[in-house]
């Protein structure tokens, strides 16, 4: 049983015990596949941990330098990390806070759903994510769609849309770097790592892209997904600017809940806090499920505007 005044164990990258890493991981109540070892390898510039007993629970803590003053920060594509374990509580979250070592001056990331409690002398803030139970049948599930979510997927079905799978991951990819380089701080270095990530997790069987066509064979919507307990992640989505006006992403999502409906899975949308995104994934049916955001900054005064 875990002890929960038992205080948590810091150890470097080096240290730790990826195998027994992994299996905490894999049985944990509230694990995701961020936390995995190899996810953290493939996006994180640097991680440690902080593990209680013998890592009956664990925290990753994902760190970056900057004029050498080393913090915490959230790796691009990696919705969520924080304490992984069962038996969690409130006052076994706060025990790992609170032997985060010192030299971590700024914090900035995203714990899981499973580690908000309040917490006294830290002040969260909430993050929305959105999931979909895959349980009930299709016909079930699609009742639940928005009118106007059902109108576009009849549109991308009289255009002649049709999906395709296993297409080339570079190609999700491209269109998404393209998406979002307007807006987006993703650095080419961070896609390559995703890229590798993927193939990783494809030579297991568990990721898988998905693409939209339009009659002309261009690829107008795409995702890749992650599997992992019990989840489908919804982790990345490349667009075409002219599948916007098709209902083509509507058409792909609508394809792949088809595919998986009536087993014991949760799509995962991973978010979003931005409302029009939020809007088109409740348009599914899916359910809005929180997770804790914590800020701590204890740079000193001179430093204080370092994130700028």
């Amino acid at each position: 049983m875990l002890n929960q005044q038992n205080k948590p164990v810091y150890l470097t990258n080096k240290e730790i015990d990826k195998v027994k890493w992994d299996a905490c991981i894999s049985g944990a109540r509230n694990g995701l596949v961020y936390g995995y070892s190899f996810y953290l390898d493939h996006m994180s510039k640097n991680w440690d941990a902080l593990i209680v007993n013998d890592y009956e629970a664990v925290m990753p803590l994902t760190w970056n330098k900057k004029y050498q003053i080393e913090y915490l920060y959230q790796p691009f594509f990696t919705a969520s990390l924080g304490i992984f374990g069962n038996r969690l509580s409130g006052k076994l979250v706060k025990i790992f806070l609170e032997n985060i070592p010192t030299k971590y001056k700024y914090w900035d990331i995203y714990l899981n759903h499973g580690n908000f409690f309040p917490i006294q002398g830290f002040e969260f803030y909430t993050r929305s994510n959105y999931i979909l139970s895959l349980d009930k049948e299709f016909e079930s599930i699609r009742r639940s769609y928005s009118q106007n979510h059902i109108r576009n997927i009849k549109k991308a079905e009289r255009e002649g849309l049709y999906t395709g799978k296993n297409i080339e991951a570079k190609k999700v990819i491209g269109l998404a770097r393209r998406q979002s380089s307007a807006y987006s701080p993703v650095t080419g270095k961070d896609f390559n790592n995703f890229y590798a990530l993927y193939n990783y997790l494809n030579a297991r069987d568990k990721a898988r892209s998905y693409g939209v066509f339009n009659t002309k064979g261009e690829l107008m919507s795409s995702c890749i997904l992650f599997f992992s307990h019990k989840r489908i992640y919804f982790i990345l989505a490349g667009n075409h600017p002219a599948g916007r006006t098709s209902g083509a992403s509507h058409f792909l999502i609508n394809e792949f809940i088809k595919e998986f409906a009536g087993q014991d899975l949760v799509l995962d949308f991973e978010g979003s806090d931005v409302q029009n995104i939020a809007r088109f994934y409740k348009g599914f049916g899916a359910k809005e499920e929180n997770f804790p955001g914590l800020k701590v900054n204890r740079l000193p005064a001179f430093l204080k505007l370092f994130k700028k």
